[in-house]
C-alpha cells in the first residue's frame, strides 16, 4: 500500500504515539497528529521531535472524548491509528470515571467517525493488561480476558467495541495488543523509567512495588514496527494480534539488568504505596507472538535477553542526558 496515504494518529503527543508519528513521517506518510488540547499549546513529546521530522506533519489539537472534534480530525484520512488513552493503573483506582470517558467513549467516537467517513483502516490499540494474570503461557490471543483494574476493564470494553464495529458494520478494524512497551520518553509511572531515573539521580536504594511479577517487555521501536505492519498488511481485519517479544522476565531481574547497564550497585526497597491491591496485581505476562509473525510478517528486533539488554542500554542512554532527565521528578511516586 502506498506511503502517501493520509494517516491520523490519536495520542500522537504520548510516548508510543510520538515515536510512531516520527517513524511514519520518515517513511513518507502524510501524518495528522491528534494531540490533547491544552492552554499551554503543548504538543507533548512532539515538541521535542528530531529536526528532520519537525514541521513535516499536521497537528490537530482536540479531545478524544469529543465526537465532533474526533470526526473533524479524521476528515480526509485514509487510516487511523488510535492510541489515545489513559493508561496508568494506579490512577485508574483513583479516577475510574475518566477512564470510561477516555478509553471507552473515546474509542466509540473514533469508530463512529471512521464508519461515517468511510476510513479504509482502523488500528485500535489494546494492551496485555486485558489478560490479567496469565492462566497459561505463553499467552495467545485466545486467553480469557480479566478486568483486574478499572484501566484493564475499560480497555476490554474498548476492544470489544472495536470488534463489534467490524462484526456489525464491516468496519476494517485491526486490534493490536502490545505487551509492556518501554524506551525513551516513557512516563515515570512505568517501572523501567522509575528504576532508570532513580539510578540516574544518584540513588542506590531503589523504591519499587512488587518485584516478583513477570513482564514481556517490548522496545518502543518494535511496537512501532508492529503498528506499521498492521497498517500495511492485507490480513488481520477483525483480528486481535499480540505484539510482544516472547521473552519473560521479573521486575526484580529487570532492575538488576538496568543497574548492570548503568554500572550501578543497587538495593531494592519495597515501597508499600507502589504495591497494587492483591487481586489487582497481574503476576505474569508472557506473549505468544506467532500470530503477528503469521498475519503481519512482524517479529521483534529486540526480543530475547540480549535484545532486552540492548534496549535497556539505549533507553538509559536517553534518560541520563541532563535535558531529558530534568523533565522527570524521580524523587516522588508518579501514579
Amino acid at each position: 500500500m502506498p506511503n502517501n496515504r493520509k494517516i491520523l494518529i490519536t495520542g500522537a503527543d504520548g510516548f508510543i504515539g510520538s515515536h510512531l508519528t516520527e517513524t511514519l513521517v520518515r517513511q513518507g506518510y502524510n501524518v495528522r497528529a491528534f494531540v490533547l488540547y491544552n492552554s499551554f499549546n503543548s504538543w507533548g513529546w512532539l515538541d521535542h521531535c528530531e529536526a528532520d521530522v519537525k514541521g513535516q506533519f499536521e497537528v490537530f489539537a482536540g479531545d478524544i472524548r469529543d465526537p465532533h472534534g474526533v470526526k473533524e480530525a479524521m476528515k480526509g484520512c485514509d487510516a487511523v491509528l488510535h492510541l489515545a488513552a489513559l493508561i496508568a493503573i494506579p490512577y485508574s483506582y483513583h479516577s475510574p470515571d475518566t477512564y470510561v470517558d477516555t478509553n471507552v467513549k473515546g474509542t466509540l467516537n473514533v469508530l463512529q467517525a471512521a464508519r461515517e467517513l468511510g476510513v479504509k483502516k482502523v488500528i485500535h490499540t489494546s494492551t496485555s493488561e486485558v489478560y490479567g494474570t496469565a492462566r497459561f503461557v505463553p499467552i495467545t490471543e485466545e486467553h480469557p480476558l480479566q478486568g483486574q483494574s478499572p484501566y484493564s476493564a475499560t480497555k476490554i470494553a474498548a476492544d470489544q467495541l472495536a470488534y463489534s464495529f467490524y462484526a456489525s458494520f464491516g468496519l476494517p478494524v485491526v486490534i493490536v495488543r502490545p505487551f509492556n512497551t518501554y524506551g525513551p520518553r516513557q512516563s515515570a509511572r512505568a517501572v523501567i523509567p522509575t528504576i532508570i531515573t532513580q539510578i540516574a539521580n544518584g540513588k542506590r536504594q531503589i523504591k519499587l512495588g512488587a518485584v516478583s511479577p513477570t513482564r514481556d517487555f517490548n522496545y518502543v521501536q518494535d511496537t512501532v514496527a508492529g503498528f506499521i505492519a498492521a497498517l500495511n498488511a492485507e490480513k488481520g481485519l477483525g483480528e486481535v494480534i499480540n505484539i510482544g517479544s516472547n521473552f519473560e522476565i521479573s521486575v526484580g531481574d529487570t532492575a538488576l539488568l538496568i543497574a548492570e547497564a548503568m554500572n550501578a550497585e543497587i538495593e531494592i526497597i519495597t515501597d508499600e504505596v507502589r504495591v497494587r491491591p492483591e487481586n489487582s496485581e497481574v503476576e505474569r505476562l508472557w506473549a505468544d507472538n506467532a500470530k503477528a509473525k503469521k498475519l503481519l510478517g512482524w517479529e521483534p528486533g529486540y526480543g530475547s535477553r540480549e535484545g532486552f539488554r540492548k534496549g535497556l542500554t539505549e533507553t538509559a542512554e536517553w534518560f541520563v542526558q541532563p535535558a531529558n532527565l530534568s523533565g522527570y521528578k524521580a524523587d516522588i511516586y508518579n501514579i
